[in-house]
Protein backbone atom coordinates (compact mmCIF):
# COMPACT_ATOMS: atom_id res chain seq x y z
CA UNK A 1 0.00 0.00 0.00
CA UNK A 2 1.27 3.60 -0.96
CA UNK A 3 2.64 5.67 2.75
CA UNK A 4 0.09 7.72 3.57
CA UNK A 5 0.83 11.50 4.75
CA UNK A 6 -0.87 11.19 7.57
CA UNK A 7 -2.63 8.33 9.32
CA UNK A 8 -6.63 7.90 9.03
CA UNK A 9 -9.05 8.42 11.56
CA UNK A 10 -11.62 6.29 13.23
CA UNK A 11 -14.57 7.07 14.77
CA UNK A 12 -16.08 4.96 17.66
CA UNK A 13 -19.54 4.49 17.20
CA UNK A 14 -21.73 3.72 19.74
CA UNK A 15 -20.16 2.51 22.18
CA UNK A 16 -22.99 -0.11 23.37
CA UNK A 17 -23.34 -1.49 19.81
CA UNK A 18 -20.53 -3.95 17.77
CA UNK A 19 -17.87 -0.54 17.22
CA UNK A 20 -15.58 -1.35 19.80
CA UNK A 21 -15.18 -4.67 18.75
CA UNK A 22 -15.29 -4.56 15.58
CA UNK A 23 -12.69 -2.04 15.60
CA UNK A 24 -10.31 -4.30 17.57
CA UNK A 25 -10.59 -6.95 15.30
CA UNK A 26 -10.61 -5.05 12.30
CA UNK A 27 -7.00 -3.81 13.88
CA UNK A 28 -5.50 -6.90 14.84
CA UNK A 29 -6.20 -9.46 11.55
CA UNK A 30 -4.99 -5.87 9.44
CA UNK A 31 -1.99 -5.79 11.40
CA UNK A 32 -1.65 -9.95 10.98
CA UNK A 33 -2.09 -9.72 7.46
CA UNK A 34 0.18 -6.75 7.51
CA UNK A 35 -2.16 -4.17 5.85
CA UNK A 36 -3.13 -2.04 8.47
CA UNK A 37 -2.82 1.93 7.89
CA UNK A 38 -1.57 4.19 10.15
CA UNK A 39 -4.43 4.46 12.10
CA UNK A 40 -5.76 6.25 15.28
CA UNK A 41 -9.08 5.76 17.43
CA UNK A 42 -10.55 9.10 17.79
CA UNK A 43 -11.23 8.34 22.09
CA UNK A 44 -11.70 5.54 24.19
CA UNK A 45 -8.78 4.30 25.06
CA UNK A 46 -10.11 2.79 28.46
CA UNK A 47 -13.30 1.53 26.49
CA UNK A 48 -11.56 0.06 23.95
CA UNK A 49 -8.90 -1.73 26.58
CA UNK A 50 -12.15 -3.13 28.58
CA UNK A 51 -13.52 -4.34 25.38
CA UNK A 52 -10.34 -6.08 24.52
CA UNK A 53 -9.57 -7.57 27.92
CA UNK A 54 -14.06 -8.63 27.94
CA UNK A 55 -13.41 -10.65 24.43
CA UNK A 56 -10.29 -11.46 25.60
CA UNK A 57 -8.89 -9.69 21.98
CA UNK A 58 -5.40 -9.63 21.98
CA UNK A 59 -4.70 -5.43 20.94
CA UNK A 60 -2.40 -3.44 22.74
CA UNK A 61 -4.04 0.16 23.32
CA UNK A 62 -1.37 3.15 22.46
CA UNK A 63 -3.21 6.21 23.93
CA UNK A 64 -1.79 9.31 22.52
CA UNK A 65 -2.39 12.94 23.21
CA UNK A 66 -2.14 14.30 19.16
CA UNK A 67 -3.25 12.61 15.82
CA UNK A 68 0.57 13.42 14.74
CA UNK A 69 1.82 10.80 16.94
CA UNK A 70 -0.13 8.14 15.95
CA UNK A 71 2.13 6.68 12.88
CA UNK A 72 4.98 5.80 15.15
CA UNK A 73 2.37 4.31 17.61
CA UNK A 74 0.71 2.22 14.96
CA UNK A 75 3.91 0.49 15.05
CA UNK A 76 3.29 -0.84 18.69
CA UNK A 77 -0.47 -1.41 18.63
CA UNK A 78 -3.78 0.51 17.90
CA UNK A 79 -3.44 4.83 19.08
CA UNK A 80 -6.01 6.07 20.85
CA UNK A 81 -6.66 9.63 21.39
CA UNK A 82 -6.82 10.56 24.60
CA UNK A 83 -9.70 13.19 26.45
CA UNK A 84 -12.42 11.16 25.40
CA UNK A 85 -14.50 7.81 26.86
CA UNK A 86 -16.50 6.21 28.36
CA UNK A 87 -17.46 2.55 30.67
CA UNK A 88 -18.15 -0.58 28.55
CA UNK A 89 -22.07 -1.37 28.53
CA UNK A 90 -22.52 -3.19 25.81
CA UNK A 91 -26.22 -3.64 24.57
CA UNK A 92 -26.99 -0.86 27.01
CA UNK A 93 -27.37 2.56 24.69
CA UNK A 94 -27.75 5.34 26.80
CA UNK A 95 -27.41 9.30 26.36
CA UNK A 96 -23.77 9.01 28.02
CA UNK A 97 -22.73 6.41 25.13
CA UNK A 98 -24.40 8.45 22.20
CA UNK A 99 -23.01 11.86 23.88
CA UNK A 100 -19.66 9.62 23.45
CA UNK A 101 -20.09 8.66 20.10
CA UNK A 102 -21.40 12.37 18.63
CA UNK A 103 -17.87 13.94 20.14
CA UNK A 104 -15.67 10.91 18.55
CA UNK A 105 -17.81 11.91 15.17
CA UNK A 106 -17.66 16.10 15.62
CA UNK A 107 -13.79 15.10 15.91
CA UNK A 108 -13.17 12.95 13.38
CA UNK A 109 -14.66 15.60 11.04
CA UNK A 110 -12.76 18.15 12.21
CA UNK A 111 -9.35 16.01 12.14
CA UNK A 112 -10.14 15.25 8.35
CA UNK A 113 -11.10 18.40 7.04
CA UNK A 114 -8.19 19.99 8.85
CA UNK A 115 -6.14 17.05 7.02
CA UNK A 116 -4.93 15.90 10.40
CA UNK A 117 -6.12 12.62 9.16
CA UNK A 118 -6.27 11.80 5.18
CA UNK A 119 -9.66 10.05 5.64
CA UNK A 120 -12.37 9.62 8.23
CA UNK A 121 -13.61 5.62 8.80
CA UNK A 122 -17.07 5.83 11.31
CA UNK A 123 -18.33 2.98 13.04
CA UNK A 124 -21.86 2.79 13.47
CA UNK A 125 -24.48 4.66 15.38
CA UNK A 126 -27.73 4.76 16.63
CA UNK A 127 -29.68 7.46 15.22
CA UNK A 128 -32.51 7.18 18.12
CA UNK A 129 -30.05 7.27 21.22
CA UNK A 130 -28.83 10.65 18.77
CA UNK A 131 -31.91 11.59 18.45
CA UNK A 132 -32.23 11.43 22.42
CA UNK A 133 -29.33 14.19 23.02
CA UNK A 134 -30.63 16.91 20.19
CA UNK A 135 -29.19 14.99 17.16
CA UNK A 136 -31.32 16.57 14.28
CA UNK A 137 -29.93 14.84 11.34
CA UNK A 138 -31.07 11.73 9.17
CA UNK A 139 -27.64 10.12 9.65
CA UNK A 140 -24.03 10.49 9.79
CA UNK A 141 -23.95 11.18 6.01
CA UNK A 142 -25.91 14.41 6.33
CA UNK A 143 -23.70 15.43 9.77
CA UNK A 144 -20.30 15.16 7.73
CA UNK A 145 -22.13 16.89 4.65
CA UNK A 146 -23.21 20.00 6.89
CA UNK A 147 -19.83 19.91 8.59
CA UNK A 148 -18.37 20.18 5.12
CA UNK A 149 -20.30 22.98 3.97
CA UNK A 150 -21.70 21.08 1.50
CA UNK A 151 -25.58 20.47 0.26
CA UNK A 152 -26.89 16.86 1.69
CA UNK A 153 -27.53 16.27 -1.93
CA UNK A 154 -23.96 16.10 -2.38
CA UNK A 155 -23.15 13.91 -0.21
CA UNK A 156 -23.45 10.63 -2.56
CA UNK A 157 -23.65 7.15 -0.56
CA UNK A 158 -22.08 4.51 -2.50
CA UNK A 159 -21.82 0.70 -1.46
CA UNK A 160 -18.80 -1.22 -2.35
CA UNK A 161 -17.16 -4.81 -2.06
CA UNK A 162 -14.96 -6.61 -4.26
CA UNK A 163 -17.02 -7.25 -7.31
CA UNK A 164 -19.68 -4.86 -7.05
CA UNK A 165 -20.27 -0.66 -6.52
CA UNK A 166 -24.19 0.33 -6.18
CA UNK A 167 -25.80 3.71 -5.90
CA UNK A 168 -29.09 4.39 -4.23
CA UNK A 169 -30.68 7.90 -5.82
CA UNK A 170 -33.00 7.56 -3.05
CA UNK A 171 -32.61 6.20 -0.25
CA UNK A 172 -34.55 6.00 3.35
CA UNK A 173 -38.31 7.12 1.66
CA UNK A 174 -41.03 4.78 1.45
CA UNK A 175 -41.07 2.92 -1.93
CA UNK A 176 -44.55 4.70 -2.51
CA UNK A 177 -42.68 7.73 -3.13
CA UNK A 178 -39.58 7.07 -5.11
CA UNK A 179 -41.42 7.60 -8.78
CA UNK A 180 -42.22 11.05 -7.76
CA UNK A 181 -38.43 12.06 -6.34
CA UNK A 182 -36.63 11.14 -9.59
CA UNK A 183 -36.03 13.61 -11.89
CA UNK A 184 -33.06 13.41 -14.53
CA UNK A 185 -31.60 16.35 -12.70
CA UNK A 186 -31.33 13.93 -10.13
CA UNK A 187 -29.99 11.21 -12.32
CA UNK A 188 -27.52 13.58 -13.83
CA UNK A 189 -26.18 15.19 -10.55
CA UNK A 190 -25.47 11.73 -8.45
CA UNK A 191 -23.40 10.50 -11.83
CA UNK A 192 -21.28 13.24 -12.00
CA UNK A 193 -20.65 13.16 -8.55
CA UNK A 194 -20.37 9.28 -9.13
CA UNK A 195 -17.93 9.56 -12.05
CA UNK A 196 -16.05 12.05 -10.49
CA UNK A 197 -15.32 10.12 -7.51
CA UNK A 198 -14.49 7.14 -9.33
CA UNK A 199 -12.06 8.96 -10.95
CA UNK A 200 -10.52 10.62 -7.93
CA UNK A 201 -10.40 8.32 -5.35
CA UNK A 202 -10.57 5.07 -7.06
CA UNK A 203 -8.44 5.72 -9.45
CA UNK A 204 -10.79 4.90 -12.48
CA UNK A 205 -9.85 7.28 -15.64
CA UNK A 206 -12.70 5.88 -17.60
CA UNK A 207 -16.02 5.14 -15.37
CA UNK A 208 -18.62 3.06 -16.66
CA UNK A 209 -21.63 3.57 -14.95
CA UNK A 210 -24.59 1.25 -15.45
CA UNK A 211 -28.24 3.10 -14.38
CA UNK A 212 -30.95 1.10 -13.32
CA UNK A 213 -34.73 0.90 -14.70
CA UNK A 214 -37.45 1.61 -12.11
CA UNK A 215 -39.70 -0.88 -13.39
CA UNK A 216 -39.97 -4.26 -15.03
CA UNK A 217 -38.66 -4.81 -17.94
CA UNK A 218 -37.45 -1.22 -17.73
CA UNK A 219 -41.23 -0.44 -18.54
CA UNK A 220 -41.93 -2.73 -21.35
CA UNK A 221 -42.28 0.03 -23.63
CA UNK A 222 -45.19 1.85 -21.37
CA UNK A 223 -46.76 -1.16 -19.79
CA UNK A 224 -45.57 -1.29 -16.94
CA UNK A 225 -45.13 2.81 -16.65
CA UNK A 226 -43.31 5.10 -18.48
CA UNK A 227 -40.69 6.57 -16.01
CA UNK A 228 -37.77 4.75 -17.49
CA UNK A 229 -38.72 6.50 -20.90
CA UNK A 230 -39.59 9.82 -19.53
CA UNK A 231 -37.08 10.30 -17.23
CA UNK A 232 -34.56 7.83 -17.08
CA UNK A 233 -33.57 7.67 -20.16
CA UNK A 234 -33.23 11.37 -21.84
CA UNK A 235 -30.95 11.86 -18.51
CA UNK A 236 -28.61 8.35 -20.17
CA UNK A 237 -28.66 10.76 -22.67
CA UNK A 238 -27.52 13.91 -21.78
CA UNK A 239 -24.67 12.00 -19.66
CA UNK A 240 -23.41 10.46 -22.55
CA UNK A 241 -23.59 14.14 -24.41
CA UNK A 242 -21.08 15.28 -21.49
CA UNK A 243 -19.11 12.53 -22.45
CA UNK A 244 -19.72 10.03 -19.17
CA UNK A 245 -19.80 6.44 -19.95
CA UNK A 246 -23.31 5.84 -18.69
CA UNK A 247 -25.39 3.26 -20.26
CA UNK A 248 -29.19 1.77 -19.95
CA UNK A 249 -31.79 1.86 -18.36
CA UNK A 250 -30.95 -2.02 -17.58
CA UNK A 251 -33.84 -3.93 -16.38
CA UNK A 252 -33.11 -4.74 -12.27
CA UNK A 253 -33.40 -8.54 -12.93
CA UNK A 254 -30.00 -8.53 -15.69
CA UNK A 255 -28.00 -5.94 -13.63
CA UNK A 256 -26.12 -7.65 -11.47
CA UNK A 257 -25.23 -11.31 -13.19
CA UNK A 258 -21.78 -12.01 -13.01
CA UNK A 259 -21.53 -11.10 -16.80
CA UNK A 260 -23.11 -7.80 -16.18
CA UNK A 261 -21.31 -7.11 -13.27
CA UNK A 262 -18.12 -6.66 -15.73
CA UNK A 263 -19.42 -4.41 -17.49
CA UNK A 264 -19.48 -1.49 -15.32
CA UNK A 265 -17.70 0.11 -12.53
CA UNK A 266 -20.56 1.50 -10.78
CA UNK A 267 -24.70 0.86 -10.62
CA UNK A 268 -26.78 3.46 -10.26
CA UNK A 269 -30.16 2.56 -8.90
CA UNK A 270 -33.15 3.60 -8.12
CA UNK A 271 -33.98 3.23 -4.67
CA UNK A 272 -32.84 1.84 -1.21
CA UNK A 273 -33.20 -1.98 -2.10
CA UNK A 274 -32.53 -2.23 -5.63
CA UNK A 275 -28.96 -1.15 -4.91
CA UNK A 276 -28.36 -2.66 -1.44
CA UNK A 277 -29.77 -6.30 -1.49
CA UNK A 278 -27.26 -7.24 -4.27
CA UNK A 279 -24.46 -5.65 -2.56
CA UNK A 280 -25.34 -7.51 0.73
CA UNK A 281 -26.02 -10.88 -1.02
CA UNK A 282 -22.66 -10.95 -2.84
CA UNK A 283 -20.34 -8.23 -0.32
CA UNK A 284 -22.08 -8.63 3.66
CA UNK A 285 -19.08 -9.36 5.53
CA UNK A 286 -16.51 -6.85 3.21
CA UNK A 287 -19.45 -4.13 2.14
CA UNK A 288 -18.45 -0.77 2.50
CA UNK A 289 -20.37 2.29 2.81
CA UNK A 290 -18.67 4.87 1.21
CA UNK A 291 -19.32 8.91 0.77
CA UNK A 292 -18.79 10.61 -2.86
CA UNK A 293 -18.99 14.31 -2.87
CA UNK A 294 -16.96 15.66 -0.22
CA UNK A 295 -13.71 17.25 0.26
CA UNK A 296 -13.27 14.27 3.20
CA UNK A 297 -12.54 11.04 2.48
CA UNK A 298 -14.92 8.82 4.31
CA UNK A 299 -15.87 5.35 4.81
CA UNK A 300 -18.30 2.85 7.04
CA UNK A 301 -18.75 -0.77 7.22
CA UNK A 302 -22.30 -1.32 5.74
CA UNK A 303 -24.17 -2.81 8.82
CA UNK A 304 -25.58 -1.43 11.96
CA UNK A 305 -25.05 -1.46 15.81
CA UNK A 306 -26.34 -4.99 16.05
CA UNK A 307 -26.73 -4.01 19.93
CA UNK A 308 -28.19 -7.93 20.11
CA UNK A 309 -25.17 -9.41 20.17
CA UNK A 310 -22.82 -6.92 21.34
CA UNK A 311 -20.04 -7.87 23.75
CA UNK A 312 -20.74 -11.53 23.11
CA UNK A 313 -17.91 -11.85 20.52
CA UNK A 314 -19.79 -12.57 17.59
CA UNK A 315 -19.64 -9.40 15.52
CA UNK A 316 -17.57 -10.55 12.44
CA UNK A 317 -15.19 -7.33 11.98
CA UNK A 318 -14.76 -8.21 8.24
CA UNK A 319 -16.75 -5.34 7.06
CA UNK A 320 -14.63 -2.72 9.21
CA UNK A 321 -11.78 -4.25 7.81
CA UNK A 322 -12.40 -3.75 4.86
CA UNK A 323 -13.51 -0.07 5.51
CA UNK A 324 -10.73 0.84 6.91
CA UNK A 325 -8.35 -0.73 3.77
CA UNK A 326 -10.69 1.32 0.92
CA UNK A 327 -10.11 4.77 3.07
CA UNK A 328 -6.45 3.99 2.76
CA UNK A 329 -6.31 3.19 -0.86
CA UNK A 330 -8.94 5.96 -1.57
CA UNK A 331 -6.38 8.20 0.28
CA UNK A 332 -3.51 7.35 -1.41
CA UNK A 333 -5.29 7.42 -4.99
CA UNK A 334 -6.47 10.99 -4.19
CA UNK A 335 -2.84 12.18 -3.38
CA UNK A 336 -1.77 10.42 -6.86
CA UNK A 337 -4.73 12.41 -8.65
CA UNK A 338 -3.61 15.77 -6.99
CA UNK A 339 -0.01 14.95 -7.90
Amino acid sequence: MTPLSAPLAITLGDPAGIGPEVILGAWMRLRAERRAPPAFVVGGPQLLRATAEALKIDCPIVPIADPSEAIFASAVGLPVLAGLDGALTPSRPSPEGASLALASLKWGAKFALSEVAVGLVTAPVAKSALAGIGWDYPGQTEFLADACGRPYRDAVMMLAGPSLRTVPLTVHVALAEVPGLLSADLIMHKARIVAGGLRSDFGILQPRLAIAALNPHAGEGGQFGDEDARIIAPAIAALQAEGIAAFGPVPGDALFTPRARQGYDAALCMYHDQALIPLKALEFDEGVNVTLGLPIIRTSPDHGTAFDIAGKGLADPGAMAAAIVMAAEMAAARAAAHG
